[in-house]
């Protein structure tokens, strides 16, 4: 047996790959939601982290090995590879499949364990909202996934949205750029894979009667197109309408990307010139927050959240030149505070940022009711024992406790394009 690979964690050296994964015994397999795999998959614990063990041929383990630890270097959203084991052989020296390990992307769950009973209309949109965004950004990194479907993907709530993470890229291939018909042949795949497993949902009674599956499906092409253009197509302006230019770089801010470099050509008038986006990195509020205050969250929760530090700032009276001064006060002052009440035995139901973010939409329901605004602290006292006490844990460390968590989030709306919004 050989294992390659970064492992931070020895015991993973001791764990039984003399034993088919199938057979490792319930003492050492942890119960987490696991979506559709055509592979054996097992969740196990060591030292309050949870890894995945994948059963996979070994050409295939090690090549995904490396696509994995490609994409994570790359900053794209995907699980971390840890390690692969290979030549393995069971006690009488029969051959058994390689062993991919991976560490558990903590606070995920695949699509079934989003919903109690059946797929809603609002959360199969928000579902596909996420996925779109993760298609593209691996599309503008030159990766091609051929397998995209929702069940090769994990999902983070993300204030009022989902984010989605990349957990399989056996089929995958890394480019320095994809040509429109690998873009297209990925986009097919991934609505026939979409539409199969709606309609898996409908057979078993766990889908909405208002979704179609092959409707559903269809518009993820619609979806991926609109923000493809938004964030790649050019833009003719004339040399008085300058305006547009810092009003689209500001639209892509928005949808959390950065422009790092513009391309500028002259038209054939000399009055227009020709402006495309070169290349956006994702992540534009998350880096924001995270140089401010230290706190790595997803892309909807930092915009929330740099949304609540703006107002802090305003309230206690510091400019823009104070921001970091700013930033320091409402860490301490409204995101610890909220952490502070949050008794240990609960923080392991949701990402202290997402705890955060319905706190102050809990606030805002509360003063609704109220007709008058509702102090701070008085939301973060009902929000704990009204909401935070009844939701199920959705941390990586969820045992036999792990279950499939309701969708009381479906009043939220996920901030898309105007366009995407029309679409819907």
């Amino acid at each position: 047996m050989r294992l390659t690979g970064s492992l931070d964690e020895p015991e993973l050296a001791f764990l039984p790959w003399s034993t088919p994964l199938e057979e490792w015994p319930d003492e050492l397999v942890v119960a987490l939601p696991r979506g559709i795999s055509r592979h054996i998959v097992r969740f196990v614990r060591l030292n309050h982290v949870v890894y995945a063990v994948k059963e996979v041929e070994e050409h295939y383990a090690q090549r995904e090995y490396e696509l994995l630890f490609d994409l994570v270097r790359r900053g794209l959203p995907t699980v971390e590879p840890v390690g692969v084991v290979l030549d393995r052989a069971d006690e009488s020296g029969e051959p058994l499949p390689a062993g991919l390990i991976t560490r558990h992307l903590e606070f995920s769950l695949p699509y079934r364990a989003l919903f109690s009973s059946s797929l809603r209309l609002e959360t199969a949109n928000r579902l596909l909202d996420a996925l779109t965004v993760l298609i593209v950004q691996l599309h503008l990194a030159g990766f091609s996934w051929n397998d995209c479907s929702l069940s090769n993907t994990l999902f983070r709530r993300d204030a009022g949205a989902f984010a989605a993470y990349l957990v399989d890229a056996e089929t995958g291939e890394l480019h320095p750029t994809l040509s429109d018909g690998q873009r297209t042949y990925d986009l097919e795949t991934a609505a026939t894979n979409v539409a199969g497993e709606l309609m898996d949902l409908q057979a078993g009674g766990r889908l909405h009667e208002g979704i179609d599956p092959i409707v559903t499906g269809v518009s993820l092409r619609t979806r991926y197109d609109q923000l493809w253009e938004e964030i790649t197509g050019p833009l003719v302006i004339s040399r008085e309408d300058r305006y547009l230019l810092e009003a689209r770089v500001r639209r892509l801010n928005s949808l959390g990307f950065d422009v790092a470099e513009l391309q500028v050509s002259t038209q054939e008038d000399g009055e227009h010139i020709n402006v495309t986006p070169k290349v956006v990195d994702a992540g534009h509020h998350s880096r924001r927050l995270f140089r401010l205050t230290g706190l790595d969250v997803e892309e909807n929760q930092a915009q929330r959240l740099l949304n609540d530090l703006d107002s802090f700032r305003i309230k206690v009276g510091l400019g823009t030149q104070d921001e970091e001064i700013a930033a320091h006060r409402w860490t301490t002052e409204r995101f610890e505070r909220v952490m502070s009440e949050v008794p240990a035995a609960m923080r392991g139901k949701l990402e202290p940022a997402q705890i955060f973010h319905e706190v102050l939409e809990h606030r805002w329901f509360m003063s609704e009711r109220a007709g008058c605004s509702v102090p701070f602290e008085d939301a973060i006292t009902d929000y704990v024992t009204t909401i935070l006490a009844k939701k199920p844990d959705e941390f990586a460390v969820l045992g036999a406790r792990a279950g499939t968590p309701s969708d009381d989030t479906a009043e939220l709306r996920i901030v898309m394009p105007q366009a995407a919004k029309e679409a819907e």
